[in-house]
């Protein structure tokens, strides 16, 4: 039992990111928040946090993010909030979400996960296999660029970032000839059947880690707060996060190291797959491996340290 609800007076602050999907996905986490305790909508605010993620974008729109500082520099600000008291929890996306946190800080909370899947959209061409020779694809995922760069290496990639509706609006000024998009991310911005996407099966390009997921931060003291978000964890997305994470962690990820990992449950059994790959495609890591749900994170660890030993020691040397 929760001793002390949020209030109208006192309302619960959440915070977040200003981007549509951002807010889409805070104002989720709040009506189900509001559902579970029967609260109105009053009762939350929704605080909006510019990161240096966003001053970063709007300064160099053209250079990659793993030039710009990584996916830290989406949720920096927005954790400082959260470790000062300005908000009491923040929601992320948990692919865009480094494998750590500060200390005092805790990521233990999930939403039910969306669709996992990554979108071709393209106002020309109906899939990927349509799309001829010598085509500009836009995009700034350094997983979906080397993906792109294995499968396709007749196209030509270009630097396209931005937010769900920045990237459509380039596809029309004709920027690139198509894009890739997160499933969920247009789930939840209520745009599917609404633009030209189609769905890629995991078969065919893995999603990154943690794709379609939601996170909740908050600060590991906070107990009220704790007792509130148990009431709208999903279990099963903690379980698949936990290995694909571990998968991550293992392997020293971040935005410089294209890395793809999916886990999947089927009763007690826990399936993962993971991918890494060198930026420009020209090699390609898989594995794939099952075990019992409560061992999915020494799984995640296992299998990176099988690719990481059939890599070699030179396989990420890029990345210096």
């Amino acid at each position: 039992m929760v001793k002390e609800l949020p209030t109208p007076e006192r309302p619960l602050r959440i915070g977040t990111r200003g981007s549509p999907l951002a807010r889409a996905q805070a104002h989720e986490t709040r009506d189900r928040l509001a559902k579970a305790f029967d609260l109105p909508g009053e009762a939350f605010e929704i605080v909006i946090i510019k990161t240096s993620g966003d001053d970063a974008a709007l300064i160099a729109k053209d250079t990659p993010l793993k030039e710009l500082g990584g996916k830290g520099l989406f949720v920096k600000e927005i954790e400082e909030q959260l470790l000062s008291g300005g908000i009491d929890i923040a929601v992320h996306s948990m692919k865009d979400m480094p494998v750590a946190q500060p200390g005092g800080l805790t990521l233990d909370t999930y939403l039910p996960r969306e669709d996992v899947r990554d979108a071709f959209v393209s106002v020309k061409y109906a899939a990927l296999e349509d799309v001829p020779a010598g085509c500009v694809m836009g995009s700034s995922s350094l997983r979906r660029r080397a993906q792109l760069a294995q499968r396709r290496p007749d196209l030509t990639l270009a630097e396209f970032r931005g937010n769900v509706q920045t990237r459509l609006r380039k596809l029309g000024e004709g920027v690139a000839d198509a894009t890739f998009l997160a499933m969920a991310g247009l789930t939840r911005l209520g745009m599917i059947g609404e633009l030209p996407a189609t769905a890629i099966a995991p078969e065919v390009m893995l999603p990154a880690v943690a794709q379609g997921a939601i996170g909740i931060e908050r600060r590991v003291a906070d107990t009220r707060v704790a007792g509130m978000l148990e009431a709208i964890h999903d279990g099963e997305t903690a379980k698949r996060l936990a290995a694909e994470r571990a998968f991550l962690e293992a392997l020293d990820g971040s935005c410089e190291t294209p890395i793809a990992g999916l886990a999947e449950l089927s009763g007690g059994t826990l399936r993962l797959r993971g991918e890494v790959l060198r930026p420009d495609g020209s090699e390609t890591l898989q594995d794939e491996a099952e075990a019992p749900v409560e061992d999915g994170a020494e799984l995640g660890r296992a299998m990176a340290g099988r690719l990481l030993e059939r890599g070699g020691p030179g396989f990420f040397d890029w990345r210096s």
